[in-house]
């Protein structure tokens, strides 16, 4: 089981849930095989504490390195503002940089301030259109954090029997007083939105979604969010921290040409450093002053100067070109092996953020499987591929041909054998669904 595994048994009695984020939680992937830590990365290449090497076509830091582990510029601007100082008694200029760069890559935002995580960010997004509305009711779309504001939707009306809107988000610990404050919404869907908006009507301080995920929205879908916030006086907040930097060099809403009230950033935007950004329209920003937002770590020099360093290079570089092309490659290879073999599998997600999923009963097992059969071949690999600026075509031919022998040999299996026989290990573990 090697050093990793040993060392995740420990942190399963030190920290609650043996890590700090679900999705890097082994069971997530191959229970009691995952390499659960790592000992240095570069590029998209990750060795684990036993030496052993592999190539990352899977999340890519949950979708933070989009640049790739360790990218050189991005290193050097960080070491600079370590040398310089990450923290001191005054304010680092680096903000105020970042701030012109952020509003001069989306005109329609003329203010910006700054949090280290994405789900703080979105507090601090929800927090301002609350305070600016005065009112309390919040309708989303999809996933948006661990924060209270977010899971009082699934404090269900029986206090003794919470519901799950979300499937596999507890809300235990949410102040029962919260209930009735939060209503999600699926994407695409104009009548339940609508519905939504007519149940609730001047209660609402916000909508808050992502412009894009999985799929593309229907036809008016943003522009009906769009006119009907305005019409009603709700505050419209676009989370860009996953789709943002994927599809254009900024938030996917510019695709689209549909401009919100506030849009958050995070993750890819300083590639893999602390680092997130609320920006939006000046008369919704300056309410952050009528209410309490602070924090100390939010004035460190180490976010903006990684954040700066990496839409300067996202900007210079064809990568959002490379991302897209490589994206699209893989999820075209999918579909094509996947019918070679006769698999049922389902391809779906922007290029540049995409998965597959096994149809049927044995989904999970199948999906474990994979999982496993990759990492015999050194690939961090399960059913979704985040792109980075470091995917090489090599990276990409030999990830294939990997997938083409694991899909034939699973076309096999599926012909009669018991799928869990294969498994070293436990199946793993679904996780939650999104609301999108």
């Amino acid at each position: 089981m090697g050093n990793s595994q040993e060392l995740y048994i420990k942190a399963k009695g030190l920290i609650p849930g043996g890590t700090q984020l679900l999705s890097k939680r082994p069971e997530m992937h191959l229970p009691e095989f995952w390499p659960a830590y790592y000992e240095k990365a570069k590029g998209c290449e990750i060795w684990d504490l036993d030496g052993n090497r592999y190539i990352d076509m899977s999340y890519m830091g949950i979708g933070s390195c989009i640049l790739g582990y360790a990218d050189s510029d991005v290193n050097a601007a960080v070491k600079n503002a370590v040398d310089q100082g990450s923290m001191t008694t005054l304010n680092c200029p680096e903000e105020i940089e970042l701030a012109q760069l952020l509003c001069e890559l989306h005109p329609w935002a003329a203010m910006a301030r700054y949090a280290r995580t994405g789900g703080e960010a979105m507090a601090i997004a929800v927090r301002i259109s609350r305070a600016k509305t005065k009112k309390d009711v919040i309708l989303f779309c999809g996933y948006h954090g661990w924060h209270d504001w977010y899971l009082a939707a699934n404090l269900a009306d029986n206090a003794a029997l919470d519901g799950h809107l979300l499937d596999g988000l507890n809300p235990n610990g949410v102040p029962r007083g919260l209930k009735g404050t939060s209503f999600p919404f699926r994407y695409n869907d104009k009548e339940a939105f609508l519905s939504l908006i007519a149940k609730h009507k001047g209660n609402i301080a916000a909508v808050v979604m992502e412009p894009m995920r999985n799929n593309e929205p229907a036809k008016d879908f943003l522009n009906l969010i769009r006119e009907t916030t305005q019409k009603e006086k709700i505050v419209l907040v676009f989370d860009e921290i996953t789709a943002g930097w994927r599809l254009n060099n900024g938030g996917a809403h510019l695709k689209f040409g549909v401009h919100p009230d506030i849009a958050v950033f995070g993750k890819g935007m300083s590639n893999g450093y602390p680092m997130a950004a609320v920006i939006g329209q000046r008369n919704i920003m300056e309410t952050a002053q009528e209410t309490f937002i602070s924090s100390t770590y939010w004035t460190e020099r180490i976010g903006p100067a990684a954040a700066i360093a990496t839409i300067n290079k996202i900007r210079k570089h064809n990568v959002i070109g490379h991302l897209i092309a490589t994206g699209e490659k893989i999820q075209e290879a999918w579909r094509l092996l996947a019918r070679e073999y006769s698999l049922d599998i389902e391809v779906s997600g922007m290029p540049s953020l995409c998965h597959f999923s096994f149809k049927g009963p044995d989904s999970l097992a199948l999906k474990t499987l994979f999982t496993q059969m990759m990492l015999e071949k050194g690939f961090l690999a399960t059913t979704a591929f985040y792109a980075s600026y470091a995917h090489k075509p090599k990276m990409v031919e030999d990830y294939l041909k990997a997938v083409d022998e694991i899909f034939g040999y699973i076309s096999k299996i599926l012909k009669g054998s018991n799928i869990k026989k294969h498994l070293h290990g436990p199946v793993c573990h679904s996780g939650f669904k999104r609301l999108t």
